[in-house]
């Protein structure tokens, strides 16, 4: 059975090892101890030599007591500042169902990040696959895949190499907001873009018609297209810009990133389209030019509630008491590419909250209901 007076010390354990993207190393040793203390067979990718990473995604295998098998997935890295996080326990009044209640809280000393994202996800991952060796019940053959720089759009998922054994791997990947039995339908597709803008130098103070602005050819661009959330599952963003040299020189050049995402192919696909367009035109009218470079981070996952891996997850909730939701997400997860390596993936709530943040918070209730929902996916893969 679960233990969760276990689980709170081992998230504990997991939080004091700092891991940030690309420096995954000494939590990966830690996550490769634990496994095969459990009979786990461990090994490391080479994806490493392509990620900048100091070590490569990490994969294990438990050989199954009988039929079946089923994946658990979750990163290792997390955003900043991670060092010397110190894990505090204490109650808060919450509303819950309607009524005020005593929550016990898991949150930082307020220095640093919590890392609930994602070390909850891995420590409910291996609660529940301690569990089930302890309770001696019948399990699948169990995969445990642990990304690196997930933080960094997806980037140890997006270099996992393929493995004929992925290959229609059902992998539930811990990972999302929502409390634990929120199971994420959908995600978007998601493209970046790098523009440079180019105009031509000059005196802004003695010859200034004699300049070609490349900063305004920006602000045209970005003021012709539709920022934030265009509808329900669409949204788009300009997140940098930058340019010239001084500020009595018209500014030759002026770069500017930016993104578009949606649920759906068609509808981000139009937005690109519409912003692109935006871009070259202004650059256009006002004589100058721009180079334009638009990057797939990741495509879009959606199911269907009666989709078989998603009645599967639904089962599971119920099973461990959890009561079953849906949602759609507006972020990318290693779900949205593990697709291109065979896997069969679904993305979980594990009830995070305030992630990226100094007030990032996990309730002890949704850290535990996350390894037992993890506990009767097994069971019901088995």
């Amino acid at each position: 059975m679960i233990d969760r007076e276990r689980i709170v010390s081992r998230f504990t354990e997991m939080a004091a090892i700092a891991s940030p993207s690309r420096h995954e190393a000494a939590f990966a040793a830690y996550c490769e101890r634990f496994l095969r203390g459990l009979g786990f067979a461990v090994r490391f990718d080479d994806s490493a030599e392509r990620t900048g990473s100091d070590t490569g995604n990490l994969i294990a295998t438990l050989k199954g007591t009988t039929s079946g098998r089923i994946a658990l997935s979750a990163h290792m890295d997390t955003v900043v500042p991670c060092e010397n996080i110190e894990v505090k326990r204490v109650i808060e009044e919450r509303i819950v169902e309607g009524e005020p209640a005593e929550v016990e809280v898991l949150r930082s000393a307020g220095e640093t990040i919590l890392s609930a994202d994602d070390k909850a996800g891995v420590a409910a991952i291996f609660e529940a696959v301690e569990s089930i060796a302890e309770d001696g019940i019948a399990h699948p053959e169990i995969t445990v895949i642990l990304t690196i720089g997930e933080e960094k759009s997806l980037l140890g998922a997006r270099n996992l190499v393929p493995d004929a054994a992925f290959e229609g791997l059902p992998c539930f990947v811990f990972d999302a907001d929502g409390a634990p039995g929120t199971i994420i339908l959908g995600a978007p597709f998601h493209y970046t873009f790098v523009a440079d803008f180019h105009g031509k130098a000059a005196h802004a103070g003695v010859e200034p018609e004699k300049g070609v602005s490349a900063i305004e050819m920006a602000a045209h661009a970005i003021a012709s297209m539709p920022c934030g959330r265009i509808d329900e599952h669409t949204t788009i963003n300009v997140g940098m810009v930058h340019g010239g040299d001084a500020k009595n020189i018209v500014a030759a050049t002026c770069h500017v990133e930016g993104e578009c995402r949606s649920l759906y192919e068609d509808s981000v696909e139009e937005q690109r389209a519409a912003m692109d367009a935006a871009m070259r035109s202004a650059a256009n009218a006002l004589d100058g030019e721009v180079e334009v470079v638009w990057t797939l981070d990741y495509p879009g996952v959606l199911y269907t509630e009666e989709s078989p891996l998603v009645k599967a997850a639904e089962r599971a909730a119920c099973a461990a008491g959890l009561p079953a939701s849906f949602a759609v997400s507006g972020g990318g997860a290693d779900t949205n590419v593990f697709g291109r390596v065979g896997l069969v993936p679904l993305t979980l709530g594990i009830g995070m909250q305030r992630y990226h943040s100094l007030d990032e918070q996990i309730a002890v209730d949704d850290l535990e209901g996350t390894a037992r929902f993890a506990y009767e996916l097994i069971r019901q893969y088995a």
